[in-house]
C-alpha cells in the first residue's frame, strides 16, 4: 500500500499551523490544507480525500460540526481531531459514534502524527478493499438469483425458431459451470455471440473475455499470442510480452477457429486444459492460469482427426460440452425477426431514417439461401439502409449485391415419398423419414460421410448436424 496515493485534508484556522503541518509530511503524504470549515468542505467536493485532520477549536464551526458534514459528502473518509482543550468527554462520545477515528492532543508530536495518519490511511484502504469485496458477493448473490429465477442475459442472440430454442437452453444449462464448451457451426451463424453469452452468465461474468482467432496469425505469432514471451525469446521480442492465456487469467478465452490449430500448438493447448500449466516462449518459469475455455470451429473435427490433423485427446478434451448453432436456411422462421434487428442497429449507426419496409425486400431476402448466414444478413441489410432513400428500404436496394444475379439455388433438402401412417402426425412422419434416409445413406456409402452427404444433396457439416439431433452418431465408423 502507497500512503502517497490517499490524499490527506489538514483543516485549521491559523496558518501557521498549516505551514508546519506541509513542512513535516509534504514528503511523505499528498496534502490539501484549508482556513476554514467551509474551505475544507470544498476541496472535500472535488479531491478523492482519505484521511481529514481538524483542529476542534475554529470560528463559525468546530471541528466535530465540520466532520459531520464532511462525512455526509465524503462516507468513507477515516477522520483525526487536533485540539488544545480538554473536550475528552465530547471526544471520546464522537469517537464511540464512529464520527472520529482518535484525537491528538496540540502541541503535537510528528512522530505520533505521522503514525496515526498512518494507520488512519490503512483502515481507509480496509474500507476500500471490503466495499470492493462486498460488491462482488452482492454481484455474485444477484447472479444467483438470477439464476434462481430464470434471468438471463443472450447478449445480441436473436432467434425464436425451435432450433435457436435448443441452442438457448444449452447455453443456460451450461453457463453456470466451468466446463470447456466447443461451439460449432458454419461460418457467419454467430458462434462468437454464443460464446460471449456463455460468459456473461458464469460466475466468471466480472473476469475478461478474451479473444483468439487461431486462423488469422501464423504458427510463431499464434505461440506468442497465446502463450506470451519474455524478452529476447527471438528477433524482434524487444520487451516480455503476456499471452492471451494471462490476460483472460480468472475470465473466459474464447479459441475462434480452433479446426485450424497447428498440431506443435495443439500440445500445449491440451497441457493447458489438463493442467492449466505452460511457459512463455523463450521463459523457464512455469505459470499457472484460471481460465475457462470456450472454442469454436466450422470444420468437421472428426475428419481432422481421422485425417491425423487434429490431435484426438485435445478433440476429447474441447468437445466436453458441444454445442451446435444450425446454419439459417434450417431457420428461415428467424430470418424476418433478424432482418428487423439489423435494420433496428444501423439506421441508429448510419443516422438514415427507416420509416418503412416494402414487403418485396424481407421476400427477396427471405427466398435467397444465405450461406454466409447471419453475417452475410447482416452485411446485406447494413448496406441496404445506405443505398436507400426518403426512409423506404425496397427490394431494389438490394440490387446492389452481385450475390442475387441469378439466384436460383435451392435449399437443400432431404426427399420424402413415404406419406404418414393413419394417426402419425406429419412432423413426426417427416422426422423418421429424414432418419431413415440418413441411415440408408450412411450404410449404402459403407460409413464414408462425405458420399453419403453427397446422395441426401446436403453438405457433410448438415449432415453431421443431422446425425446429433436425431443422436444418430452410433451409426458412424468407428464410434
Amino acid at each position: 500500500m502507497d500512503p502517497t496515493k490517499y490524499p490527506v485534508l489538514y483543516v485549521d484556522d491559523e496558518r501557521d499551523n498549516l505551514d508546519v503541518f506541509r513542512f513535516n509530511f509534504k514528503k511523505s503524504f499528498k496534502i490539501f490544507d484549508a482556513e476554514s470549515g467551509d474551505e475544507g468542505l470544498e476541496i472535500l467536493r472535488r479531491e478523492p480525500i482519505a484521511v481529514v485532520i481538524s483542529d476542534q477549536r475554529m470560528p463559525k464551526m468546530t471541528g466535530l460540526e465540520f466532520l459531520e458534514q464532511a462525512l455526509a459528502i465524503r462516507p468513507g473518509l477515516v477522520s483525526i481531531i487536533l485540539t488544545a482543550y480538554r473536550d475528552t468527554e465530547v471526544l471520546i462520545e464522537a469517537i464511540r459514534m464512529g464520527t472520529v477515528y482518535r484525537f491528538i492532543t496540540k502541541p503535537w508530536n510528528s512522530e505520533e502524527l505521522r503514525s496515526a495518519i498512518l494507520q488512519a490511511i490503512e483502515l481507509f484502504h480496509l474500507r476500500q478493499e471490503n466495499e470492493r469485496l462486498s460488491q462482488r458477493l452482492r454481484e455474485y448473490a444477484g447472479y444467483l438469483d438470477n439464476q434462481a429465477h430464470g434471468a438471463f442475459d443472450y447478449g445480441n442472440i436473436v432467434g425464436s425458431s425451435e432450433a435457436m430454442k435448443q441452442v438457448l437452453q444449452k447455453i443456460e444449462k451450461v453457463a453456470p459451470t466451468t466446463s470447456t464448451v466447443l461451439v460449432r457451426g458454419e461460418t457467419g451463424t454467430g458462434k462468437e455471440l454464443v460464446a460471449h453469452a456463455i460468459h456473461l452468465n458464469s460466475p466468471r461474468s466480472d473476469g475478461p473475455f478474451v479473444r483468439v482467432n487461431c486462423a488469422a496469425l501464423s504458427l510463431g505469432t499464434l505461440e506468442s499470442e497465446l502463450f506470451g514471451h519474455e524478452k529476447g525469446a527471438f528477433t524482434g521480442a524487444v520487451a516480455k510480452r503476456l499471452g492471451r492465456f494471462e490476460l483472460a487469467d480468472g475470465g473466459t478465452i474464447f479459441l475462434d477457429e480452433i479446426g485450424d490449430l497447428p498440431m506443435e500448438i495443439q500440445v500445449k493447448l491440451l497441457r493447458i486444459l489438463q493442467e492449466r500449466e505452460f511457459e512463455r516462449v523463450g521463459g523457464e518459469e512455469t505459470l499457472t492460469v484460471n481460465v475457462r475455455v470456450i472454442s469454436a470451429t466450422h470444420k468437421d473435427l472428426e475428419s481432422l482427426v481421422a485425417e491425423g490433423r487434429f490431435r484426438q485427446d485435445l478433440y476429447y478434451r474441447l468437445n466436453v460440452f458441444p454445442i451446435t448453432i444450425p446454419p439459417l436456411r434450417e431457420r428461415r422462421s428467424d430470418v424476418k425477426q433478424l432482418i428487423d434487428h439489423f435494420i433496428d442497429r444501423y439506421a441508429k449507426i448510419t443516422g438514415k431514417r427507416v420509416d418503412q419496409v416494402e414487403s418485396p425486400f424481407f421476400k427477396r431476402l427471405d427466398t435467397y439461401s444465405l450461406p454466409g448466414n447471419v453475417r452475410e444478413l447482416e452485411n446485406l441489410v447494413e448496406r441496404a439502409i445506405i443505398l436507400s432513400s426518403e426512409g423506404i428500404l425496397k427490394a431494389a436496394d438490394l440490387e446492389f449485391f452481385p450475390s442475387f444475379a441469378g439466384e436460383t439455388t435451392p435449399e437443400p433438402q432431404i426427399r420424402f415419398e413415404r406419406g404418414p401412417v393413419p394417426g402419425q402426425s406429419l412432423n413426426s412422419h417427416l422426422q423418421e423419414e429424414e432418419k431413415r434416409q440418413i441411415i440408408e445413406a450412411v450404410e449404402t456409402s459403407g460409413g464414408n460421410m462425405a458420399a453419403a452427404a453427397r446422395t441426401l444433396g446436403i453438405n457433410r457439416s448438415t449432415l453431421y448436424y443431422r446425425l446429433r439431433k436425431y443422436d444418430l452418431g452410433h451409426i458412424i465408423p468407428g464410434r
